[in-house]
């Protein structure tokens, strides 16, 4: 990978918001996953991502999503067991043409019934596209 291309990568991770010494938990791993990112975000927060199976309490949760996976707000509901208060979801889809595209409509009816909301949406890779949810916070 070149110099630029390295630090697009890295800037992409930050521009997801994460840091040095976050945790992140990642579900939805697969031979499909953007390995570039998941490699960029590792470099920043200075750690490995967690997977499905640990419990500690994480600030960001990265989710691969593809059509065909299941019940989207089952599997939002489940992420949110580790994520700490105003920790964000982080929903990777691929990109339209591609296998396993899922809409973004589908994200935003899943988002409110899993106590979510969507709030940005964008470009992670030539794969992947990324839509940042958030808890709903109580009035």
């Amino acid at each position: 990978m070149s110099e630029a291309d390295a630090a697009t990568s890295v800037n992409v991770a930050e521009r997801l918001g994460f840091k040095e010494g976050d945790l992140i938990q990642e579900f939805g791993y697969d031979d499909d996953v953007d390995f570039d990112l998941r490699d960029d975000i590792e470099d920043l927060i200075g750690s490995e991502l967690l997977d499905e199976d640990d419990h500690e309490v994480v600030d960001a949760v990265i989710f691969w999503w593809r059509e065909g996976d299941g019940d989207l707000v089952d599997a939002l509901v489940d992420s949110l067991t580790t994520l700490t208060e105003g920790g964000v979801v982080w929903v990777l889809t691929p990109k339209s043409g591609r296998e396993g595209y899922v809409s973004p409509a589908e994200i935003q009816d899943a988002a409110p019934t899993a106590g979510l909301h969507c709030t940005t949406a964008v470009g992670v890779s030539k794969d992947w596209h990324a839509t940042r949810l958030v808890t709903r916070k109580n009035k």
